[in-house]
């Protein structure tokens, strides 16, 4: 099985733990919005903490309401680590 098989798969189990909603990798324009958000100081994630280190990789709720960050290669599905979308707006 390729990785990147491997990857669709996982992606097909993941879910949002406080949804419950799929998850998709998210796309390059939602990381560009995210990491000027965090270069300008201005995002958070759930638990409050400011977020001081751009995002190379993320998943995204079907909704696009919620971002969790993929720390070398491992998604990070915590509540407390995830980012609200509607944040950027």
């Amino acid at each position: 099985m390729t990785t990147e098989n491997m990857e669709k798969r996982l992606l097909n189990i993941l879910r949002c733990p406080v949804t419950h909603k799929g998850l998709s990798l998210a796309k390059r324009e939602t990381l560009g919005r995210v990491n000027a958000a965090i270069e300008a100081g201005d995002i958070s994630n759930r638990a409050g903490s400011v977020i001081s280190e751009p995002l190379a990789e993320a998943l995204v709720t079907d909704d696009n309401k919620m971002l969790y960050p993929v720390t070398n290669g491992i998604p990070v599905l915590l509540e407390s680590e995830s980012i609200s979308l509607a944040e950027l707006d």
